[in-house]
């Protein structure tokens, strides 16, 4: 397969070039203002990017002078409307990436995060389109984060966590934060993955683990897991639309 170098040049709508630098900071600002996730600070971004603040500080200045983020209350920067614009673009080809990447070269889905950051920023939108045209136009990747559509309106909500849900509820599993490979993988063992459901048993006090049932067995998740877990809490009859992400256990 051969892909297209695409963001070399300065793109018609901006001044700014779009390089690779360029496309993480406004990822980082879009995933940071995200529901779940701390505002972007320039502390935060650089600890995120793993880059020295005064670093974050230059660019954000440039970013702010092409009108891709803007300065908001309490040191904390956000994406203008043309920013999201470009942020999304970006979003779009990681997660068809990565459904592509698990669905057709069959990688695990704590695999496919890493792969699809190295190839997203070289990905054309000729070749964009066919991937998404050969996956079946996809709305979630495989760890049920919603891909963004080439054209429209996009909806990033994340939903309640699991570790917020009250002992006896019924919980559909959406989405599951890619940041951790090892939690991934675990989850997958057990079974958790977008589209289950889950019953919230109980949670053990000082602390403890909150256990969960699946299948007829019992599972006790630390904190570290259920906060990476999100989803919808469901009506006692269970009844709902479940979420299709094209995720296969240990694939």
């Amino acid at each position: 397969m051969v892909i297209e170098k695409q963001l070399e040049s300065t793109l018609p709508c901006c001044v700014i070039e779009h390089s690779e630098t360029v496309e993480n900071y406004l990822k980082a600002v879009f995933h940071m203002s995200s529901v779940g996730e701390p505002a972007a600070t320039t502390t935060l971004i650089a600890e995120r990017l793993g880059v020295a603040p005064p670093s974050v500080s230059a660019m954000v200045k440039r970013l702010e002078e092409n009108d891709l983020v803007s300065h908001a209350g309490r040191g904390r920067v956000v994406l203008t409307d043309h920013g999201r614009e470009h942020a999304l673009a970006v979003v779009r080809r990681h997660r068809l990436l990565e459904t592509f990447l698990h669905r057709f070269l069959k990688m695990g889905w704590d695999e496919v995060h890493v792969e699809a950051e190295r190839l997203e920023h070289a990905l054309s939108p000729r070749l964009e389109d066919r991937i998404d045209e050969a996956l079946g136009f996809p709305t979630r990747d495989p760890h049920g984060d919603p891909i963004p559509p080439k054209h429209g309106p996009h909806d990033e909500a994340w939903g309640m966590p699991l570790d917020r849900t009250a002992p006896g509820c019924l919980f559909l599993v959406e989405r599951i934060s890619d940041r951790d490979s090892a939690a991934l993988r675990y989850l997958a063992e057990l079974g958790i993955l977008p589209g289950v459901e889950l019953t919230v048993q109980e949670r053990a006090p000082f602390d403890g683990p909150l256990w969960v049932e699946l299948g007829g067995q019992r599972y006790a998740l630390g904190s570290t897991l259920t906060r990476l877990i999100h989803g919808t809490v469901l009506p006692a009859t269970g009844q709902a639309t479940t979420v299709s992400t094209d995720l296969t256990s240990g694939a």
